[in-house]
Formats: structure tokens, sequence, C-alpha cells
């Protein structure tokens, strides 16, 4: 129990077997997902704002409004060709996601609600995708000339999340002491 999160009983990560390359994906893709919104649980507003070192602008609320905006971009605005603008940036600043995570409720509430909508979206998405379907490519929102398949946009997704979630741990770290996977 040392280096586990959570006890094994109490853990709502999935250890399965999927069966076929869609599963794996969503099997995986949820369970960063759950891991990043455990990393965050039980912590005051400051202390998910807490940045890590300066001049990083990286804390554990940061990265929810980064994974919201990534989500965001990604599963509507490229997936599914929306239009929408971009959340969580501006033209002046690029970082807003992370420049723009204050110690409060207010943007607490905000963040959790914007990444839940954005992943209850992706989710919706992709489950109404066949796995035949996985190589068929989309253009890139914001880059029209570019395309992505739908496998590389889920691959690239678990990337990112795998990539913060490792970000999240040592910010977890730092704030309370608390470790494990």
């Amino acid at each position: 129990m040392s280096d586990m999160w959570l006890p094994e009983d109490q853990d709502p990560r999935t250890a399965g077997n999927p069966q076929g390359e869609k599963a794996n994906y969503v099997e995986y893709l949820a369970n960063y997902r759950l891991t990043l919104g455990m990393k965050c649980d039980g912590l005051a507003p400051e202390e998910l704002a807490t940045r890590s070192v300066p001049p990083s602008s990286m804390s554990l609320l940061g990265l929810l409004r980064h994974m919201a905006r990534v989500e965001h971009n990604w599963f509507q605005r490229t997936a599914q060709a929306t239009g929408e603008d971009r959340i969580y940036w501006s033209p002046e600043d690029d970082d807003l996601d992370f420049n723009g995570a204050e110690p409060t409720q207010e943007c607490v509430d905000d963040a959790f609600a914007s990444w839940k909508r954005q992943t209850g979206a992706a989710e919706e998405w992709f489950a109404g995708i066949d796995e035949s379907d996985l190589g068929r490519e989309l253009p890139i929102a914001g880059h029209p000339d570019d395309v992505v398949s739908i496998r590389d946009l889920v691959v690239h997704m678990i990337e990112e999340y795998a990539r913060h979630c490792g970000h999240a741990d040592l910010l977890r770290e730092c704030i309370d002491g608390r470790t494990g996977q």
C-alpha cells in the first residue's frame, strides 16, 4: 500500500484485459483521466494553484485547465470540426490555461466543470467511432493543411495525460508529501 494512491479495493481505475485496439485506448485514457482527478482530490484552492518552481506557472489547477483545453482542441475543434474558439487561451497569452489558474473556489469550480464537460463530450464522441474507422484522417483545427488520424489523435491524448500525470505526481508530493500511483 505504501506506493499506492488508494487501497486496491477503492481504486476506480481498471486493469482489465480489453479486447481490441479501441477498447485499449478507452481504458488507458479513462485511467489517466481518473489519475489526474485523484491527484487533485482533497486540496484547497490555494494548494491546487500552488506553482511548481519559478519561473514555471505549472500547478495542479493549471494542469486541469490545460487538459480541458487540450481535450476541447482535439475532440471538439479537430475531431468534430465545431469551429469553436479555444478555451483557456487568448492571442495575448498562449499559456492562459496555466497563467489564469487563480487560488479561488470559483476558478477551481470552473476548471473541474470545464474538464468534466470536455472529457464527457470526448467520451461520447469516441463511443460513436467504429474501430475500423480509427485510421480516418481529420483536418487539424487551425491547421487545415495538416491532418491527423483518429488513432493518432487518441494516442496523443493518452501521451498528453501520461506526461502530465507525472507532473501531477511531483506537484502533489510538493504540496502534502503524498506519493504513489
